[in-house]
């Protein structure tokens, strides 16, 4: 099949056997002189065969890698994720989430379980499961036994680490009524708002790492407004998949303050593929 990579560039036209190739003849012209032939064999010889893409190039012909940076209003793209994808992921678990004891820790317990090498739409269902069980505040969690933890997570289809996460479970309820006598107000005081303080006491909670902590200050940013505008290295991947700002006060600057954490969840959700960047930046072109 003729295409670019067929052709061979410069090359004089072919010659019949027995010929011997020399500077060609332009139809209707005598033909050139070597030393004419040879300054423009060396002009074209110099011109790449394939020039480097503009940034116009690229904008108008986006590879093919299922999403395409926006070229445009990065407003229109924020107003069209949310719109699009606007549920935390506590939302998603059932959570209502408040400043209150109760719904902080089911916080904590959502990111204990999105902390696995699981899906994040099985570490919900699993965490719905649990609550559903009763298992809501760290008392009932530990009252329960490490068998109930395991049938309740395996309801969820968390089968993979279900045995572990149950043991884990058991024990972070124990460590949360022994340090913050159940109440994680008490911590985020103890930490005065600050992400790196509150990084550190959270990771102390069996399960949690640095993955697990950032997602517990991504969602609880909603009701801890000192954190805001918090992001971690997965908003940031989502963000730039759809060709935003880099920095959390600059992709703070594109919504509403209050709805910062349902826009740091939705750019997980692109970072994470549950969302196609390619639709969004399609839709907030029209």
């Amino acid at each position: 099949m003729d295409g670019p990579s067929d052709r061979v560039p410069c090359c004089p036209a072919r010659s019949n056997p027995g010929r011997s190739a020399g500077p060609p003849a332009a139809a209707g012209s005598s033909p050139l002189s070597p030393s004419r032939w040879a300054a423009a064999h060396a002009a074209t010889a110099a011109t790449p065969e394939y020039p480097p893409t503009s940034p116009d190039m690229q904008r108008a012909n986006p590879p093919h890698d299922g999403y395409a940076p926006l070229v445009g209003d990065n407003h229109e793209t924020a107003r069209v994720l949310l719109e699009r994808r606007g549920q935390t992921y506590t939302e998603e678990a059932g959570i209502r989430l408040a400043d209150r004891p109760g719904p902080l820790y089911q916080l904590l317990v959502l990111a204990t379980l999105l902390s696995s090498r699981i899906r994040a739409g099985v570490a919900v269902a699993a965490a719905r499961e649990l609550f559903a069980a009763g298992y809501r505040t760290p008392s009932a969690m530990e009252a329960a036994t490490w068998q109930d933890r395991v049938d309740a997570l395996g309801r969820g289809h968390y089968r993979r680490y279900d045995e572990r996460t149950a043991t884990l479970l058991g024990t972070g309820a124990r460590l949360c009524l022994d340090r913050w006598q159940g109440d994680l107000r008490r911590l985020h005081h103890a930490a005065q708002g600050r992400p790196t303080q509150l990084r550190r006491l959270l990771t102390a909670f069996p399960g949690i790492g640095p993955t697990g902590a950032d997602i517990f200050l991504r969602e609880a940013q909603a009701v801890w407004p000192d954190l805001r505008p918090f992001a971690d290295r997965r908003t940031l991947s989502g963000a730039e998949r759809l060709g935003l700002p880099q920095t959390p006060r600059r992709l703070a600057s594109l919504v509403a303050e209050a709805e910062f954490g349902r826009f740091a969840s939705a750019l997980v959700r692109v970072a994470l593929g549950e969302e196609s960047a390619g639709a969004v930046t399609r839709e907030a072109r029209r």
